[in-house]
């Protein structure tokens, strides 16, 4: 199956999936982030272990989990044959993005800081429908595996549109507009939504395929309802993250979910090892389906209402948008 192809396909590290195939899924997570200038000037959010991812999405198919994104794009932690044997290992489908993360994960000198967005979406279309570089784009060399991209990342600060975001945004567009991919985003404390969003649908994208990330991390109701009203899916990843009695990510859930059922999402973002018990943390990737999953129905979410959290929304969203020629 390929981008042209009319049936609707989620595209997983080891190939295409009808996306009724895909199951319960967490919506945005990193699951390798290998040594890069990102872990050397983040120590605390190397990730390289693939016994450990193994054993912790181990856990997670026992607890009914079934798929995972992953967001650490091109050339930032990002390793694309580790991925795939994660996936092997534990039947656990994964989508490897593709795309570039914010300036402070990359050295000065970074292609991605002097490339157009043409130049850009080419490198982002090529991971998609060739196979991503083996090298991960980090060298002069070129070598495409059998392992594709399925989804597009791009990421704002909390400054917002500075040149470089422009560019990256406007390259994420483009190669939506060119594949169908979906994207996902990064909002830096939630801040920035509702300017992506109109960027985005003012370059063409199909906003039912946008996952915009961290947002409940500003967890004012109704900043909610102004994203979700231009048609955009969020995903809330802060449950495990409150320090207080109170839980806003909870909370928005709840109030959210009946008006919105079919843009919420959830992850854990769970991108250091202190989150992980393979690596001793806590409190695990299974937090979301034992201890959240409880909070959630002891408030009222319904057994439908959770499906489409877990399974149907990731499925829509992250499938690849229909392109005008199918």
């Amino acid at each position: 199956m390929n981008a042209t192809s009319s049936a609707p396909f989620v595209r997983t590290v080891l190939g295409d999936i009808p996306p009724e195939s895909l199951g319960v899924c967490y919506a945005h997570e990193h699951l390798i982030i290998d040594h890069s200038v990102a872990t050397l000037r983040f120590p605390d959010f190397l990730l390289p272990s693939t016994d450990n991812a193994v054993a912790e999405l181990s856990a997670f198919y026992a607890q009914g989990g079934r798929a995972m994104v992953d967001s650490m794009p091109c050339d930032a932690g990002r390793n694309v044959w580790k991925l795939a044997t994660i996936s092997r290992a534990t039947g656990v489908h994964i989508v490897c993005p593709t795309g570039v993360h914010l300036a402070k994960y990359y050295d000065e000198g970074h292609w991605s800081g002097a490339y157009s967005s043409e130049q850009l979406a080419d490198l982002f279309v090529a991971d998609i429908e060739e196979g991503i570089d083996a090298g991960d784009y980090a060298g002069p060399l070129v070598s495409r595996t059998e392992h594709r991209a399925g989804v597009i990342k791009a990421a704002t600060s909390e400054r917002l549109w500075g040149e470089r975001e422009e560019r990256v945004f406007r390259a994420a567009a483009i190669a939506h507009c060119r594949t169908g991919a979906p994207i996902l985003t990064h909002t830096e404390q939630g801040v920035g939504a509702l300017e992506q969003a109109e960027f985005l649908r003012d370059h063409g994208v199909d906003l039912a395929h946008v996952v915009i990330s961290h947002t409940d991390r500003k967890p004012d109701a109704a900043y909610h309802r102004d994203i979700l009203q231009t048609g955009v899916c969020v995903e809330y990843d802060s449950g495990f993250r409150w320090r207080t009695d109170d839980n806003p990510t909870l909370d928005l859930v709840v109030e959210l979910i009946a008006e919105y059922p079919t843009q919420i999402m959830l992850g854990m973002d769970a991108a250091r090892p202190s989150y992980w018990t393979s690596y001793g943390g806590a409190p695990g990737l299974n937090y979301l389906l034992d201890e959240f999953s409880a909070r959630l129905r002891s408030r009222g979410v319904t057994s439908q209402q959770w499906q489409r959290i877990f399974v149907d929304n990731p499925a829509a969203a992250y499938q690849f948008a229909a392109r005008p020629d199918n």
